[in-house]
């Protein structure tokens, strides 16, 4: 199986599988324990979370001010930040190409009676920021919190989170990110930012699935969704899988530091991805390709071609891809990404998303290549004879 669904999940780094062999060969673990196991717990923690900081460019280990927010991963993280911060009761602002643990969250809040307004995204899939300081004052009442993601996960679209950020600031709402995509690969600095709240999560940086966190500036006040223990300062009760925290930071670690090396790697084999399906197919879409991308991140469009049946096709043949979103991909419903980029019918009804990883090979993409095309010939041929 040659695996390009690595925005769905990575797999995981074995230095990473040692980090975390080594925590859980070293005995019972619990960071709440007085004992002096548990104190060492809460060591493995302090450290791993001081290591996450240092990628991040902020500073985790001063009192009072920016801290982690240890969750399951980044649909719990979502929710606590949609949920959580900026009261229970003003309007928030969220835009409509974000995953969808903040899409669904939004949309219940909505029923509740909470005042939820859009922001649209142009034809490449980037947001209207130049909407964002009027819907904010929309109305009589001021909105209290606003969610855009740092980049798309079904068309890797990097979002003008900094201009957002700024239009917040002036505004004094907090601005929150969901940074799933972005965190492990590419530079995120949240300092130089100045937003309120960032998710992310370790599968997508080669960690291991279970473990995220929402990092939240100092000052930030965060409403528990949970109950049931006073762990990390009663906003997230539950005793912390201290392994996991540490494999996270591991993986981050390792991201980081070769984050210029695995740019490179995985921009060369999308593009070599994306240039071999065009020069053999022709008739293909590469959606936001005027946009700035993640490098790993492809969202192609064959028009003519139902992607429920290339889908299909293409995992009997042994390609490992999907059509939007691994949290709503198994209904396969139409992209909403794509439907908010106002693309036609024939494009949303096609469209297979891509992602390479830095252990994809150029033999994997040039089998794939073959592979997606011939999948492609044949599935064409079908069309022609049923019509």
């Amino acid at each position: 199986m040659i695996y390009l669904d690595n925005n769905a999940t990575t797999a995981i780094d074995p230095r990473v599988v040692d980090a975390m062999n080594s925590v859980w060969n070293s005995g019972p673990l619990n960071p709440s324990s007085q004992h002096r196991v548990g104190q060492r717990a809460q060591g493995l923690i302090e450290q791993a979370t001081v290591a996450i900081g240092k990628c991040l460019g902020c500073r985790l280990d001063q009192p009072g001010g920016a801290r982690l927010i240890l969750t399951s991963g980044g649909t719990e993280s979502n929710n606590l930040a949609l949920r959580g911060i900026g009261g229970n009761q003003g309007p928030v602002v969220v835009s409509r190409i974000e995953h969808p643990s903040i899409l669904a969250t939004a949309k219940a809040m909505e029923t509740e009676g909470r005042d939820v307004r859009w922001i649209d995204v142009d034809a490449s899939g980037v947001v209207c920021v130049d909407q964002l300081e009027s819907l904010i004052h929309q109305g009589n009442s001021k909105a209290t919190l606003v969610s855009i993601m740092s980049a798309n996960n079904e068309t890797g679209v990097v979002q003008p989170i900094k201009q957002a950020a700024q239009i917040c600031r002036a505004a004094d709402v907090p601005l929150h990110v969901d940074a799933t995509q972005t965190v492990g690969k590419q530079v995120f600095h949240i300092t130089d930012l100045g937003v309120a709240a960032v998710t992310f999560t370790a599968h997508k940086f080669h960690g291991p699935a279970g473990v995220g966190a929402l990092w939240i500036d100092g000052g930030v006040k965060v409403e528990a969704m949970l109950r049931g223990g006073e762990q990390q300062l009663d906003t997230r009760p539950g005793t912390e899988p201290v392994a996991l925290v540490v494999a996270m930071s591991k993986a981050l670690t390792l991201a980081c530091d070769e984050m210029e090396t695995s740019r490179d790697h995985t921009l060369h084999l999308r593009n070599r991805l994306e240039n071999g399906l065009i020069d053999r197919i022709g008739n293909v879409v590469v959606h936001g390709k005027d946009a700035d991308r993640l490098p790993m991140t492809t969202c192609l469009s064959f028009v003519g071609i139902d992607r429920q049946s290339m889908l299909m096709a293409l995992d009997m043949a042994g390609i490992a891809c999907s059509s939007g979103s691994a949290c709503s991909s198994g209904s396969s419903p139409p992209s909403h990404v794509l439907l908010a980029m106002n693309r036609p019918e024939s494009e949303i009804h096609s469209a297979i998303r891509f992602g390479v990883s830095k252990f994809s090979t150029e033999q994997e993409i040039d089998s794939a290549i073959e592979s997606i095309s011939n999948v492609h010939k044949r599935l064409r041929a079908k069309n022609n004879v049923d019509n």
